[in-house]
């Protein structure tokens, strides 16, 4: 991106989730659209090598140690984003965990880590971050959630029933925030090429999940971050609700 299209120059961006897949994508697009960039996960070896990669490009970049399940690190995230970078105008609740598997027999510790970190870490996150964005008078939430938010399958109960959350608490926030100037969106991935399916525990769910994306181009981490930079990017009185983006030959 050119030095005269930097639409989020003087911007601040906090991105969960950055030490790898759609994470660490959307912190490389918003910071090459001009914005200074949090990048907060819980592996810091990977988060060091992307500061240094956005450093070396000419951003402003603060990296984190953050487990989004833990209420009081999300304070302090926001927190230091904004006494460190200036502020914080954007918000990207992408941290998430994808353990399909059937209902019947399953291993309930998955169903623990999947309401924990995608629907308790992103409420922490956005509790933390709020109150600030409507005192200011602007600001985007942008909630990660999937296709998977929307229509419920067979072998992924309870990952569906984490992004309805999701989608839920994000409209009734729109609704709350919205006359203030704060945005709140969501940005529904299809099938997407990251690591989350290596991370499922039930060898079948992981083995259907693997034929599935085999089946198809899937999307990359790209696609969805030029999606998240789209929505953040638009002028101050247009609100981009909800992107649904699938890979074309994804049927449903």
């Amino acid at each position: 991106m050119t030095e005269g299209a930097r639409p989020l120059s003087g911007k601040v961006a906090l991105v969960t989730g950055a030490s790898s897949g759609i994470g660490e994508a959307t912190a490389i697009a918003l910071a090459g659209a001009g914005a200074a960039v949090a990048i907060g996960a819980r592996r810091r070896d990977r988060l060091d090598g992307l500061a240094a990669e956005l450093t070396g490009d000419g951003a402003r970049v603060l990296a984190l140690d953050l487990d989004v399940t833990d209420e009081a690190a999300c304070r302090d995230a926001v927190a230091r984003t904004r006494d460190e970078l200036g502020g914080l105008d954007v918000l990207v609740n992408n941290a998430g965990v994808m353990l399909l598997g059937t209902i019947v027999g399953a291993d309930t510790e998955d169903w623990r880590r999947m309401v924990s970190t995608n629907v308790l870490g992103l409420m922490y996150m956005t509790a933390a971050a709020i109150d600030g964005m409507v005192e200011q008078g602007s600001g985007d939430v942008v909630n990660v959630s999937s296709v998977a938010g929307r229509t419920a399958r067979k072998g992924a109960g309870v990952y569906n029933a984490s992004k309805w959350a999701v989608n839920a608490f994000s409209e009734s926030l729109r609704q709350e925030v919205t006359t203030t100037g704060v945005r709140v969106s969501l940005v529904e991935p299809g099938a997407v090429t990251t690591e989350l399916t290596s991370h499922i525990t039930q060898p079948e769910a992981k083995a259907a999940s693997e034929r599935m994306h085999a089946s198809m181009r899937p999307l990359q981490a790209e696609d969805v971050a030029r999606a998240v930079v789209y929505v953040v990017t638009q002028p101050p009185h247009v609100a981009v609700n909800e992107i649904l983006v699938r890979p074309t030959d994804q049927e449903r």
